[in-house]
Protein backbone atom coordinates (compact mmCIF):
# COMPACT_ATOMS: atom_id res chain seq x y z
CA UNK A 1 0.00 0.00 0.00
CA UNK A 2 1.19 3.40 -0.61
CA UNK A 3 2.68 5.46 2.16
CA UNK A 4 0.26 7.27 4.45
CA UNK A 5 -2.24 8.61 2.34
CA UNK A 6 -3.41 11.63 4.97
CA UNK A 7 0.75 11.51 4.98
CA UNK A 8 0.79 12.82 1.54
CA UNK A 9 -2.04 15.36 1.74
CA UNK A 10 -0.74 16.60 4.70
CA UNK A 11 2.51 17.43 3.06
CA UNK A 12 0.69 18.65 -0.26
CA UNK A 13 -0.89 21.13 1.28
CA UNK A 14 1.76 22.59 2.72
CA UNK A 15 2.63 23.62 -1.50
CA UNK A 16 -0.91 24.97 -1.83
CA UNK A 17 -1.19 29.33 -2.42
CA UNK A 18 -4.02 31.56 -3.05
CA UNK A 19 -4.58 34.00 -4.71
CA UNK A 20 -7.43 37.13 -5.08
CA UNK A 21 -10.15 37.81 -7.90
CA UNK A 22 -10.71 41.26 -9.01
CA UNK A 23 -8.51 42.71 -11.43
CA UNK A 24 -10.45 46.08 -12.52
CA UNK A 25 -8.68 48.06 -9.49
CA UNK A 26 -5.04 48.09 -8.06
CA UNK A 27 -3.75 44.91 -6.35
CA UNK A 28 -5.51 45.10 -2.68
CA UNK A 29 -3.16 45.60 0.45
CA UNK A 30 -1.96 42.54 2.44
CA UNK A 31 -0.67 41.86 5.88
CA UNK A 32 2.71 42.62 4.34
CA UNK A 33 1.99 46.05 3.55
CA UNK A 34 1.33 46.93 7.89
CA UNK A 35 4.44 44.70 8.54
CA UNK A 36 6.64 47.00 5.95
CA UNK A 37 5.69 49.61 7.70
CA UNK A 38 6.51 48.94 10.84
CA UNK A 39 3.32 46.82 12.77
CA UNK A 40 5.04 43.00 12.58
CA UNK A 41 2.09 40.57 12.62
CA UNK A 42 1.94 36.71 13.67
CA UNK A 43 -0.47 34.63 11.59
CA UNK A 44 -1.41 31.31 13.46
CA UNK A 45 -3.45 28.69 10.92
CA UNK A 46 -4.00 24.96 11.09
CA UNK A 47 -5.99 22.51 9.15
CA UNK A 48 -7.65 19.26 10.37
CA UNK A 49 -7.85 16.07 8.30
CA UNK A 50 -10.47 13.46 8.42
CA UNK A 51 -11.29 10.35 6.92
CA UNK A 52 -12.77 7.01 7.68
CA UNK A 53 -12.11 3.38 7.47
CA UNK A 54 -15.25 1.71 8.12
CA UNK A 55 -16.26 2.80 11.23
CA UNK A 56 -12.86 3.82 12.47
CA UNK A 57 -11.73 7.84 12.29
CA UNK A 58 -8.02 8.53 10.89
CA UNK A 59 -7.11 12.44 11.80
CA UNK A 60 -4.31 14.71 10.93
CA UNK A 61 -2.99 18.16 11.74
CA UNK A 62 -0.70 20.89 10.53
CA UNK A 63 -0.73 24.05 12.21
CA UNK A 64 1.85 26.97 11.19
CA UNK A 65 2.89 30.02 13.41
CA UNK A 66 4.45 32.74 11.00
CA UNK A 67 5.87 35.73 12.67
CA UNK A 68 6.43 38.30 10.16
CA UNK A 69 8.65 41.50 11.05
CA UNK A 70 9.40 44.36 8.98
CA UNK A 71 12.53 43.18 7.65
CA UNK A 72 12.30 39.51 8.47
CA UNK A 73 10.17 36.67 8.93
CA UNK A 74 10.52 33.15 10.66
CA UNK A 75 7.61 30.00 9.97
CA UNK A 76 7.45 27.38 12.09
CA UNK A 77 4.86 24.45 11.15
CA UNK A 78 4.19 20.82 12.93
CA UNK A 79 2.32 17.91 10.65
CA UNK A 80 1.14 15.22 12.33
CA UNK A 81 -1.01 12.48 11.27
CA UNK A 82 -2.29 9.38 13.26
CA UNK A 83 -4.01 6.06 12.17
CA UNK A 84 -4.24 1.90 12.13
CA UNK A 85 -1.31 -0.01 11.90
CA UNK A 86 -0.13 -1.07 8.13
CA UNK A 87 -3.52 1.70 7.06
CA UNK A 88 -1.77 4.55 7.65
CA UNK A 89 2.02 4.89 8.98
CA UNK A 90 2.66 7.52 12.12
CA UNK A 91 3.50 10.74 10.07
CA UNK A 92 5.48 13.61 12.54
CA UNK A 93 6.96 16.36 10.64
CA UNK A 94 8.51 19.55 12.28
CA UNK A 95 9.65 22.71 10.23
CA UNK A 96 11.43 25.92 10.24
CA UNK A 97 12.21 28.72 7.76
CA UNK A 98 13.41 32.04 7.84
CA UNK A 99 14.19 34.71 6.04
CA UNK A 100 13.14 38.12 4.77
CA UNK A 101 10.39 40.24 4.14
CA UNK A 102 10.50 42.36 0.73
CA UNK A 103 7.42 44.56 -0.60
CA UNK A 104 5.18 41.89 -2.24
CA UNK A 105 6.61 38.51 -0.60
CA UNK A 106 8.73 36.55 0.96
CA UNK A 107 12.45 35.82 0.10
CA UNK A 108 13.68 32.53 2.09
CA UNK A 109 16.82 31.99 3.50
CA UNK A 110 17.40 29.22 5.80
CA UNK A 111 14.69 26.13 5.99
CA UNK A 112 14.99 22.56 8.48
CA UNK A 113 12.59 20.03 7.93
CA UNK A 114 12.78 17.16 10.98
CA UNK A 115 10.96 13.81 10.28
CA UNK A 116 10.47 11.58 13.07
CA UNK A 117 8.21 9.00 12.03
CA UNK A 118 10.39 6.40 14.09
CA UNK A 119 12.32 5.24 10.39
CA UNK A 120 14.79 7.26 8.95
CA UNK A 121 14.09 10.13 11.13
CA UNK A 122 15.78 12.15 8.18
CA UNK A 123 16.72 15.92 8.60
CA UNK A 124 17.12 18.31 5.73
CA UNK A 125 18.99 21.76 6.27
CA UNK A 126 18.60 24.19 3.48
CA UNK A 127 20.57 27.19 2.80
CA UNK A 128 20.14 30.09 0.08
CA UNK A 129 23.29 31.75 -1.19
CA UNK A 130 23.59 33.88 -4.50
CA UNK A 131 24.05 31.03 -6.82
CA UNK A 132 23.09 28.04 -5.22
CA UNK A 133 21.10 26.26 -2.67
CA UNK A 134 23.34 24.27 -0.30
CA UNK A 135 22.04 21.42 1.39
CA UNK A 136 22.76 19.50 4.44
CA UNK A 137 20.59 16.06 5.00
CA UNK A 138 20.75 13.02 7.52
CA UNK A 139 20.87 10.73 6.68
CA UNK A 140 21.51 11.54 2.65
CA UNK A 141 18.95 11.03 -0.24
CA UNK A 142 19.65 7.47 -2.03
CA UNK A 143 19.88 9.95 -5.04
CA UNK A 144 18.77 13.59 -6.07
CA UNK A 145 16.91 12.35 -8.83
CA UNK A 146 16.99 11.91 -12.41
CA UNK A 147 17.34 14.95 -13.31
CA UNK A 148 18.47 16.60 -10.51
CA UNK A 149 17.27 20.32 -9.96
CA UNK A 150 19.81 22.78 -11.12
CA UNK A 151 21.21 25.68 -8.64
CA UNK A 152 19.11 28.08 -11.17
CA UNK A 153 16.12 26.13 -10.44
CA UNK A 154 16.59 25.78 -7.09
CA UNK A 155 17.25 29.40 -6.19
CA UNK A 156 14.25 30.58 -8.41
CA UNK A 157 11.94 28.32 -5.89
CA UNK A 158 10.58 28.16 -2.41
CA UNK A 159 10.57 25.95 0.59
CA UNK A 160 7.21 24.42 0.84
CA UNK A 161 6.10 25.96 4.09
CA UNK A 162 7.24 30.02 2.91
CA UNK A 163 5.52 29.03 -0.64
CA UNK A 164 1.96 28.37 1.39
CA UNK A 165 2.30 31.36 3.84
CA UNK A 166 4.04 33.52 0.79
CA UNK A 167 1.00 32.97 -1.89
CA UNK A 168 -1.10 33.42 0.90
CA UNK A 169 -0.45 37.18 1.63
CA UNK A 170 0.53 38.30 -1.98
CA UNK A 171 -1.38 40.82 -3.20
CA UNK A 172 -3.31 38.86 -6.44
CA UNK A 173 -5.42 40.58 -9.06
CA UNK A 174 -5.44 38.85 -12.13
CA UNK A 175 -9.36 37.81 -12.86
CA UNK A 176 -8.55 35.23 -15.60
CA UNK A 177 -6.49 33.34 -13.27
CA UNK A 178 -7.42 34.20 -9.48
CA UNK A 179 -5.55 30.87 -8.18
CA UNK A 180 -2.54 31.97 -9.27
CA UNK A 181 0.56 30.03 -9.85
CA UNK A 182 2.74 28.03 -11.01
CA UNK A 183 4.18 27.52 -7.94
CA UNK A 184 7.96 26.80 -7.57
CA UNK A 185 8.69 24.62 -4.23
CA UNK A 186 12.12 22.47 -3.58
CA UNK A 187 12.72 20.34 -0.33
CA UNK A 188 16.33 19.90 -0.84
CA UNK A 189 15.60 17.14 -3.61
CA UNK A 190 12.24 17.33 -5.33
CA UNK A 191 11.43 20.21 -7.26
CA UNK A 192 7.57 20.83 -8.13
CA UNK A 193 5.37 23.12 -10.13
CA UNK A 194 2.11 23.35 -8.77
CA UNK A 195 -0.43 24.69 -11.31
CA UNK A 196 -4.22 26.15 -9.76
CA UNK A 197 -6.78 26.01 -12.39
CA UNK A 198 -9.89 28.33 -11.47
CA UNK A 199 -13.22 26.56 -10.88
CA UNK A 200 -15.39 29.04 -9.94
CA UNK A 201 -17.05 30.45 -6.64
CA UNK A 202 -18.54 28.20 -3.64
CA UNK A 203 -19.89 28.75 -0.42
CA UNK A 204 -17.57 27.01 1.98
CA UNK A 205 -17.68 26.46 6.22
CA UNK A 206 -14.78 25.40 8.39
CA UNK A 207 -14.42 26.06 12.13
CA UNK A 208 -12.03 28.64 11.28
CA UNK A 209 -14.06 30.72 8.18
CA UNK A 210 -17.61 30.30 6.22
CA UNK A 211 -18.13 32.53 3.59
CA UNK A 212 -17.82 32.43 -0.19
CA UNK A 213 -14.69 30.91 -1.60
CA UNK A 214 -12.69 30.52 -4.43
CA UNK A 215 -12.13 27.14 -5.77
CA UNK A 216 -8.95 25.78 -7.27
CA UNK A 217 -8.09 22.85 -8.56
CA UNK A 218 -4.05 21.42 -8.18
CA UNK A 219 -2.05 20.16 -10.87
CA UNK A 220 1.60 19.01 -10.31
CA UNK A 221 4.55 19.20 -12.26
CA UNK A 222 7.34 16.85 -11.12
CA UNK A 223 10.33 19.46 -12.65
CA UNK A 224 13.27 17.52 -11.42
CA UNK A 225 14.44 15.53 -8.48
CA UNK A 226 12.20 12.44 -8.77
CA UNK A 227 12.82 8.94 -10.00
CA UNK A 228 13.74 8.55 -13.50
CA UNK A 229 11.07 8.65 -15.67
CA UNK A 230 8.08 9.80 -13.28
CA UNK A 231 9.18 14.02 -14.37
CA UNK A 232 6.14 15.39 -16.44
CA UNK A 233 2.51 16.53 -15.43
CA UNK A 234 0.47 14.26 -13.08
CA UNK A 235 -3.52 15.04 -11.88
CA UNK A 236 -2.57 12.54 -9.21
CA UNK A 237 -0.91 13.99 -6.11
CA UNK A 238 0.35 12.07 -2.91
CA UNK A 239 -1.32 8.76 -3.73
CA UNK A 240 -4.53 10.35 -4.35
CA UNK A 241 -6.81 9.91 -7.48
CA UNK A 242 -8.10 12.98 -9.49
CA UNK A 243 -7.43 16.63 -8.82
CA UNK A 244 -7.05 17.80 -5.27
CA UNK A 245 -9.26 20.43 -4.90
CA UNK A 246 -9.43 23.26 -2.64
CA UNK A 247 -11.21 26.72 -1.50
CA UNK A 248 -9.30 29.72 -0.97
CA UNK A 249 -11.01 32.52 1.67
CA UNK A 250 -10.23 36.08 0.43
CA UNK A 251 -9.61 37.61 4.09
CA UNK A 252 -10.43 41.46 4.86
CA UNK A 253 -7.16 42.10 5.46
CA UNK A 254 -6.43 41.14 2.07
CA UNK A 255 -4.83 37.59 2.74
CA UNK A 256 -6.50 34.67 0.72
CA UNK A 257 -6.02 31.01 2.49
CA UNK A 258 -6.82 27.63 1.86
CA UNK A 259 -9.89 26.69 4.12
CA UNK A 260 -10.82 23.45 2.91
CA UNK A 261 -9.35 20.80 0.87
CA UNK A 262 -10.64 17.56 -0.40
CA UNK A 263 -8.95 14.60 -2.06
CA UNK A 264 -10.35 11.11 -3.33
CA UNK A 265 -8.74 7.90 -2.11
CA UNK A 266 -8.96 4.53 -3.44
CA UNK A 267 -8.15 2.95 -0.04
CA UNK A 268 -10.59 5.30 2.41
CA UNK A 269 -13.08 7.58 0.24
CA UNK A 270 -12.67 10.77 0.91
CA UNK A 271 -10.14 13.13 2.65
CA UNK A 272 -11.25 16.39 4.06
CA UNK A 273 -9.07 19.02 5.62
CA UNK A 274 -10.50 22.23 7.15
CA UNK A 275 -9.00 25.10 8.84
CA UNK A 276 -9.58 24.91 12.43
CA UNK A 277 -8.09 27.90 13.53
CA UNK A 278 -7.18 30.82 11.21
CA UNK A 279 -6.38 34.21 12.40
CA UNK A 280 -4.22 37.26 12.22
CA UNK A 281 -2.52 39.36 15.61
CA UNK A 282 -0.48 41.94 15.82
CA UNK A 283 2.80 41.84 17.81
CA UNK A 284 3.45 44.40 20.75
CA UNK A 285 6.70 46.45 20.08
CA UNK A 286 8.24 44.57 23.36
CA UNK A 287 7.87 41.42 22.22
CA UNK A 288 9.26 41.87 18.41
CA UNK A 289 12.11 43.69 20.43
CA UNK A 290 12.70 40.35 22.25
CA UNK A 291 12.62 38.15 19.49
CA UNK A 292 14.01 38.73 15.96
CA UNK A 293 12.08 41.59 14.51
CA UNK A 294 14.43 43.45 12.78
Amino acid sequence: MKRALLAGLASTLLFVAPASTDSTSPAPDTPLTSVRDGQPVRMIYELKASAWLFIIPITGKARFNAELHPNTYRITSAVKTTGLADVLVDYDLGLSSTGYVRDDSLDPYAYVSQNSDGKKNRRVELLWGAEDVAADVTPAFGDLGHPPATPEQKIDALDPITALINFSLQPRADAEAPCGGPLKIFDGRQLSYLHLDYAGMKTVRSDAWRGEAIECHVTLEKVAGFKEGSSGTDDNLAGIDGPLRMWLAPLPNGATVPVRIEAQTEDIGKVTLQASQLRFEPIVVEEANAGNGG
